[in-house]
């Protein structure tokens, strides 16, 4: 499951002075972790930007030793270890300068899906839960994937608003995978697991949710998505900061206003008026802002049956009856030889059905209902 360079990169990581954008620097330059791990001290020294104290406490016998069992842990609780330098970060993460050496992941991606990180203060009001069951009522049918940080408040709400309307959600922790930090979220991240969600940490078993770490963490928040939507927040709340790493990144922040004496609005306000976020003035114009790819309704759900009958010609009726048995896209012939007319008398039918809106065309001569 796991090969020497993932042992090489969790010592290499674990050293005191290796730091994400030193780790990358060092495998750049060299090939690999295991490489680097072997390499003679004085020529990874000559790296531009690598001091003496950064490469002292490489080969440490210890960091092998931690990186062996970090290995037999990850693969006791079946998780998958991602490493930046070979390609295994989600692409809009591998982008920032910044981005994790190491990234611990539980579950499985759904690439197909669109990120969109959502933040906001462990103090979350009435306000800010009736946006995001809003919100999330608006956006239940689309191709997205919500992203937050299992904190309580605002990002249990978006993780527990995801759970509820089938919306793939990952949550990205401030500590490794030996604990869940808040307790109380324990049984929420398994079912986050449960429902096709993933659950993601930069930080090994050794490390607890430390201050600090909650801050690092907001980094990969803005990092995995194009867009983040902070919903409430303080002054100088943590949701701040992950406002900030969106716009050095250059992703688009969507900030949610409120009354100037609400104290958890106060940190969209200033966001809004310093330029570093968008306003929201409604769901609607959120959605359409990020482009939210919802399905679109057919025509006849949107028209009832009696009233298409009543645009249609008796011959355009009859094939428009026969495609309205099939969810999947009908062969020409199968539709001439349903409706009784030859292929060339058919298609034209079709075509004109096609220009009204009713019905659409597969490349193959094939045609489903709009």
């Amino acid at each position: 499951m796991f090969t020497d360079e993932h042992l090489y990169s969790i010592a290499l990581r674990k050293c005191s002075q290796i730091g994400d954008i030193n780790f990358y620097k060092l495998v750049s330059a060299v090939g690999s972790a295991k490489e680097v791990w072997g390499f003679p001290k004085k020529d990874l020294a000559a790296i531009i930007g690598i001091g003496a104290k950064t490469i002292y406490d490489i080969g440490n016998a210890e960091s092998i030793k931690f990186a062996e069992s970090e290995l037999k842990f990850c693969e006791n609780q079946q998780i998958k270890i991602n490493l930046r330098h070979l390609g295994d970060l989600p692409n809009l993460l591998n982008e920032c300068e910044d981005a994790p050496a190491i990234l611990y992941q539980k579950g499985e991606f759904n690439k197909k899906l669109t990120p969109l990180s959502i933040v906001g203060t462990r103090n979350v009001t009435h306000y800010g839960k009736k946006f995001l069951e809003d919100f999330f009522e608006e956006i239940k049918d689309s191709k997205l994937t919500s992203i937050s940080g299992l904190a309580l408040g605002v990002d249990t709400e978006v993780h527990q608003q995801s759970l509820k309307h089938n919306i793939p959600t990952i949550a990205v922790l401030a500590h490794g995978f030996h604990t869940l930090y808040p307790s109380r979220n324990k049984k929420m991240s398994e079912k986050i697991l449960e429902q096709n969600g993933v659950l993601l940490s930069e930080f090994n078993s050794s490390q607890k949710p430390d201050r600090e770490n909650f801050i690092q963490r907001n980094r990969i928040i803005a990092g995995l998505s194009e867009a983040t939507v902070v919903v409430e927040t303080a002054f100088g709340g943590g949701s701040v900061s992950t406002a900030n790493f969106a716009n050095h990144y250059n992703r688009e922040v969507y900030a949610l206003p409120g009354k100037i004496t609400d104290k958890y609005s106060q940190g969209c306000n200033q966001l809004i008026a310093q330029n570093k976020a968008r306003t929201i003035s409604s769901i609607k114009d959120l959605i359409e802002e990020l482009d939210i790819d919802k399905p679109k309704s057919k025509v006849g759900e949107l028209f009832p049956y009696s009233d298409i009958k009543a645009m249609l010609s008796e011959k355009q009726q009859k094939i428009y009856d026969i495609l309205q048995k099939y969810d999947s896209p009908v062969a020409l012939d199968d539709i001439a030889e349903q409706c009784g007319f030859p292929s060339h008398k058919a298609l034209p039918i079709l075509l004109e059905l096609e220009l009204s809106g009713f019905i659409k065309t597969f490349s193959g001569k094939q045609f489903q209902i709009a």
